[in-house]
């Protein structure tokens, strides 16, 4: 009788094991792309409540060429690196920058598109240069590459009267226009196509605070599926197709593949 139930015991645990990892298994044929719903116009949050952006759409088109299910996945974006390391996301493509911080966390396709730090401000505020900002109340997004951007200018940064790290740009921008703070350093492409469609007073300074790149991150190690991406990217680029999606949303090709 004892020998029965440690038999049905084992039998038991053996049985919910199996119906977890079949619970837990990735399905294979998707491709998960992880992005922040907050980063208009590379991702973001329609009227209509659907996932649209630049990114999203050259991701949509290569997983549809690969042959795979596309999944846009929004994810907190300083939680952004658990997300890839538990399987949950197959990338992070999202107006995602090739730091030097980051180029030997992941594993990355090439450059698709540059970029810019920027200084975003209310148009009369008088602040015209980086110098302007000294004493002044300047916004980042969390991990972020205007966080990366200032903390490699420390002369800027200390210029400031004081850095406050926010969760996403679009609340940067609500408090700037209320008068919160006084400047936020953040994405050109994305403080550009805010301004023109939001049709906020605000402006961009000419002065630049770092420039950078944008890329696919995949987890490290994970090169046979950034190998399939590059090639599709590859493709689109040479087929006009990457330029297409890039005047959609932006009037012109910004794109560097194949350039």
């Amino acid at each position: 009788m004892v020998m029965k139930k440690v038999v049905a015991s084992v039998l038991a645990v053996a049985t919910m094991a199996l119906a977890f990892a079949g619970c837990g298994k990735k399905d294979d044929n998707k491709f998960v792309v992880g992005f922040d719903q907050e980063f208009p116009p590379m991702g973001f949050v329609a009227d209509d409540g659907s996932y649209v952006g630049f990114d999203l759409d050259l991701a949509k088109e290569c997983a549809s060429r690969m042959g795979m299910e596309f999944v846009a996945q929004p994810i907190a974006w300083d939680s952004k690196d658990q997300e890839l390391a538990t399987g949950n996301i197959d990338c992070i493509w999202n107006g995602f920058t090739m730091s030097d911080e980051r180029i030997d966390k992941y594993s990355w396709t090439e450059a698709y598109m540059a970029n810019a730090q920027v200084v975003v401000v209310k148009s009369d505020s008088g602040i015209t240069t980086l110098d302007d900002l000294a004493g002044k109340v300047v916004a980042v997004q969390k991990d972020s590459s205007g966080l990366t951007a200032v903390e490699e200018n420390p002369a800027l940064k200390d210029s400031f009267g004081q850095l406050i790290e926010m969760d996403s740009y679009l609340n940067a921008m609500m408090e700037l226009e209320m008068g919160s703070v006084d400047a936020i350093v953040m994405d050109e492409i994305v403080a550009r196509y805010e301004i023109q469609t939001s049709g906020k007073d605000f402006a961009v300074l000419d002065q630049t605070v770092s420039t950078e790149e944008y890329g696919v991150g995949f987890l490290l190690g994970n090169t046979e599926l950034r190998d399939k991406v590059q090639k599709t990217l590859e493709e689109m680029a040479a087929d006009g197709t990457m330029a297409e999606i890039s005047n959609k949303w932006f009037g012109k090709d910004v794109t560097i593949i194949g350039k």
